[in-house]
């Protein structure tokens, strides 16, 4: 996958492990703040943090390490902690990879990203997926003109993410009829392209939405032949704290939780002092692993012991090079060619040394 990214232009970085909290959560949150093992560093005193997200730390690389101007392309992987699981079955300890965009606002860079990140599961095996597109900025819309208090923002919020219809109704019974109708409808407006038009039929004709609206029909358009399913949820908030545009999510067959994830934070960038628009994805490759189809794996070949033979070392290590499995056979054990997986050995004859089954 990291070859991948490096075809497409993306460096990689590679982010400390462990930093100080105030460094760390900058711009990320309060609900990574949540997922963040915490220790007392016993040179300074200071509290410290085990990362539990890669993206923040990178976007800290770009604004400030880098501090380029223009278009900037990152790709990471590493190791993870978090203080609870994310989901069912999910490990505390993710082995994260993503690739991120700075610098570009546009929607060819949501594009760009969405086509990288189903390339990279195809890549490791995984089949039929399913891209799933939402846009917080109709949300967002709703609440900010509706001029709610946090409290009750983030009770909408929880409600829809939740699709908890009865506290949903509950709840907009406080606002206006307009705004509690559009607040009502998010958790449905969610299938096929046909969806985009039934929310702009059942949302306000809000600008900031209508332009939410002219993205995802953008990427329903371009996204028709990359390969996976397309679908859209308005009522998919993910991140919304963190996010500020289009996010996605990508499903497959044998993996619960969603294989992937991104979308748009032009707003992190504000926090690290270079307000920089951003997108990018990230998954955890324990989940890829879990659900790619695997590779037909080549036997390994055995090869005897003998380290004076230059012409069997030659052979060796061209087979080595070719992308072989060669086990060197060593003296002195219980021969078990069954533990190896051997079904191939190399043989010495008349005209060298040649591969023959076992």
């Amino acid at each position: 996958m990291l070859d991948l990214f490096e075809s497409h232009g993306y460096q990689l970085v590679l982010p400390p492990l462990l930093e100080y909290v105030d460094s760390l959560l900058t711009g990320s949150g309060h609900d990574l703040d949540l997922k963040t093992f915490k220790l007392v560093d016993q040179l300074s005193g200071r509290t410290m943090g085990v990362r539990a997200d890669i993206t923040p730390q990178v976007a800290r690389i770009d604004a400030h390490l880098m501090n380029r101007r223009g278009v900037n392309r990152l790709c990471y992987a590493g190791s993870v902690l978090h203080t609870l699981p994310s989901g069912i079955n999910r490990s505390r300890e993710p082995l994260q990879i993503g690739a991120e965009i700075y610098g570009h606002a546009g929607i060819e860079s949501d594009l760009e990203v969405q086509r990288l990140m189903l390339d990279a599961l195809r890549l490791a095996g995984v089949q039929r997926m399913q891209l799933d597109i939402g846009h917080v900025g109709v949300f967002r819309s709703l609440v900010r003109r509706a001029a709610l208090d946090a409290e009750l923002e983030d009770e909408l919020f929880r409600a829809v993410q939740a699709k908890d219809m009865p506290a949903l109704a509950a709840r907009v019974q406080k606002l206006d009829r307009c705004t509690g109708a559009a607040l009502l409808a998010l958790p449905e407006l969610a299938g096929g392209a046909n969806v985009l038009a039934l929310a702009a039929r059942k949302l306000p004709d809000f600008p900031e939405i209508r332009h939410a609206l002219a993205q995802l029909r953008a990427i329903a358009t371009a996204m028709r032949d990359g390969g996976a399913e397309i679908c859209f949820d308005l009522g998919e908030l993910r991140g919304l704290h963190y996010h500020s545009g289009v996010v996605f999510a990508v499903y497959a067959e044998g993996c619960a939780n969603a294989l992937a994830l991104g979308g748009r934070y032009d707003e992190v960038g504000k926090a690290f002092g270079r307000a920089r628009p951003a997108t990018g994805f990230s998954m955890d490759l324990r989940d890829v692993i879990a659900v790619a189809a695997p590779a037909a794996a080549r036997p390994s070949i055995l090869a005897p012991y003998r380290p004076r033979d230059a012409a069997l070392q030659r052979r060796i290590a061209t087979l080595r090079r070719a992308g072989e499995t060669v086990i060197v056979d060593l003296p002195g054990h219980e021969k078990s060619r069954a533990e190896f997986g051997c079904k191939r050995q190399i043989k010495k004859s008349a005209g060298g040394w040649k591969i023959v089954k076992i």
